[in-house]
């Protein structure tokens, strides 16, 4: 069982380069078979945290390497989303270029003040990447941006802000912070770290 978590990740990791090699070749059912994998890899992410908490694995190790594989997938269906539909993706550029940038900034403002990456898990990215899950399935099942699309965009710029905030008030890293409110309470020491999401 306390393997179970780290196969989960290894999982998730190992659909990354399938669903860009099945966006890659356009085949008649890659957009079919991406969806799923996509919903697959969304119930992976959601059972290793629970999972490793039940069987007492929970670590930072395993939370990092948790949200680097995170990454690595939702950038795997990015790419996937620009191979099927290149046309919608360029004429949405600025905004998906804003993520990107605040992405970034997450872990620059990370490195120069922890030396790692951040592993927040916070509440509102949370949010974000259900919005993203909403947002992909529209773009990729459908070939459609509209309100889905929209929101993500604006519910990313705003918990990407959240883990800055989160980054900046912690007085030294850690994983697993809800929220800036969180990290505040933290630094002004009224509350102790807990883990209390399903991921």
């Amino acid at each position: 069982m306390k393997t179970i978590p780290y196969i989960l990740i290894a999982v998730r990791f190992i659909l990354a380069p399938i669903i860009l090699l099945l966006a890659y070749f356009k085949e008649e059912e890659s957009r079919f078979l991406i969806l799923i994998l996509m919903y697959f890899g969304l119930l992976t992410d959601i059972f290793d945290g629970i999972i490793a908490r039940k069987v007492g694995v929970s670590s930072e190790k395993l939370r990092r390497l948790d949200s680097q594989t995170d990454l690595i997938f939702w950038l795997s269906l990015g790419f996937a989303s620009y191979f099927l539909n290149p046309e919608l993706i360029k004429n949405e550029w600025k905004g998906i270029l804003l993520i990107f940038i605040m992405e970034a900034l997450c872990y620059l403002v990370s490195f120069l003040k922890f030396g790692k990456e951040t592993c927040t898990h916070a509440f509102l990215s949370k949010m974000w990447g259900l919005s993203l899950l909403i947002a992909l399935t529209y773009l990729i099942g459908f070939q459609e941006t509209g309100w889905a699309f929209y929101l993500t965009i604006v519910l990313g710029f705003i918990s990407h802000i959240d883990v800055i905030l989160i980054i900046l008030l912690l007085p030294k890293w850690q994983y697993d912070v809800p929220s800036s409110y969180h990290a505040w309470k933290i630094r002004n020491g009224k509350q102790r770290k807990k883990t209390i999401f399903f991921n």
